[in-house]
């Protein structure tokens, strides 16, 4: 796609558009491969707890705490996580489809492998996130803090960081098309500043960027 003046346009992310029906209180605990359709977790202590392969739908997870939570391989969709709270909460091959998270505060999060479509995170802060190999479709971050994120080999298609902070990200590896950083209040890029190939940033950004594109290109820059 091309606009009047030829340049070429970022496709636009479609986003997830969750509309939850009425959602019958669960008190229980997490179990492997368990079935929860139309639940509401609210203020629940689900540390430590084991639900590998696991399927949630229709759900609402509010201000729960997820420390060292066990999701291996499960599957998330039109559900939304509001305020969840833990480190090292364990969502690796995990499948998110339509899905919100709102204000999460997160440390330690293992994403790797796991597929994300149509997922929205927005505000809060999520340190040390893992999503290595992992494949981003239709994503958005907005208006939230990332620290150190892993996106090592991940593709990442149609996602946009919008009015987040992205600091000390590691694209090592990682594939892109139609990634749009030109929001971003804060862009530090750690490692793989070669894979941003495939992504739009603003002028601002690539004069803050010169010193790392310099590096990576083996110039000296001296005055």
């Amino acid at each position: 796609m091309a606009t009047r003046n030829g340049k070429k346009a970022v496709a636009a992310v479609r986003r997830a558009e969750v509309r939850l029906p009425p959602l019958t209180a669960y008190a229980g605990r997490l179990e492997p491969d368990g079935d929860y359709d139309g639940l509401e977790f609210a203020g629940l202590d689900l540390a430590g707890q084991d639900g590998p392969g696991a399927r949630f739908l229709d759900c609402a997870l509010r201000e729960c705490a997820v420390d060292e939570t066990r999701l291996t391989g499960a599957r998330v969709m039109d559900s939304v996580l509001s305020g969840i709270r833990g480190v090292g909460t364990d969502l690796a091959g995990a499948s998110l489809r339509d899905v919100e998270v709102v204000d999460a505060r997160l440390g330690g999060t293992q994403l790797h492998g796991a597929v994300l479509e149509r997922v929205v995170v927005r505000g809060g802060k999520i340190d040390y996130l893992n999503l290595r190999m992992a494949k981003l479709k239709d994503v958005v971050f907005e208006g939230c803090v990332l620290s150190e994120p892993d996106f090592g080999g991940a593709r990442l298609e149609r996602v946009e960081f919008r009015d987040c902070v992205l600091t000390g990200a590691d694209f090592g590896g990682a594939r892109m098309k139609d990634v749009d950083l030109r929001t971003v209040q804060r862009l530090e890029i750690a490692r793989g500043v070669d894979a941003l190939s495939g992504a739009v940033i603003s002028t601002g950004q690539l004069l803050d960027l010169a010193p790392v594109f310099a590096a990576q290109l083996g110039v000296r820059v001296e005055d």
